[in-house]
């Protein structure tokens, strides 16, 4: 079962070029060396300094050791920890995790299991 993980977070407005350049690092780095899948979600609508990253993992153990691996990992936690400490405002961060859900079977499929 397939889980998403949705981070928001507000970057600052003066370490904004530099935060951006961050994120697009940190996509970068977790797409090469990690299993599981990244995006950056820019505003459309809504706060305009307030960004999402947007993590696909297979399952929930899945999330589990790539996270272990991610935090185990010196360059990963340099990258996150100027990204966090000095490029968004503190208390912006909300992350969220969506799982998706099975297709409903239809009756002749139930009868033939």
């Amino acid at each position: 079962m397939t889980v998403y993980v949705y981070q928001t977070f507000d970057i600052k407005q003066d370490k904004f070029k530099e935060g951006i350049e961050n994120l697009q690092e940190i996509k970068k780095y977790r797409n090469e060396n990690y299993n599981h899948q990244v995006d950056i979600l820019s505003p459309v609508s809504g706060r305009d300094h307030t960004y999402a990253l947007l993590a696909v993992y297979e399952g929930l153990a899945e999330m589990e050791l790539q996270n272990k691996k991610m935090f185990e990992d010196e360059e990963y936690t340099k990258l996150i920890s100027e990204f966090f400490l000095e490029t968004i405002v503190q208390g912006s961060m909300n992350t969220q995790l969506y799982r998706s859900m099975n297709d409903k079977k239809d009756k002749k499929e139930k009868k033939k299991e």
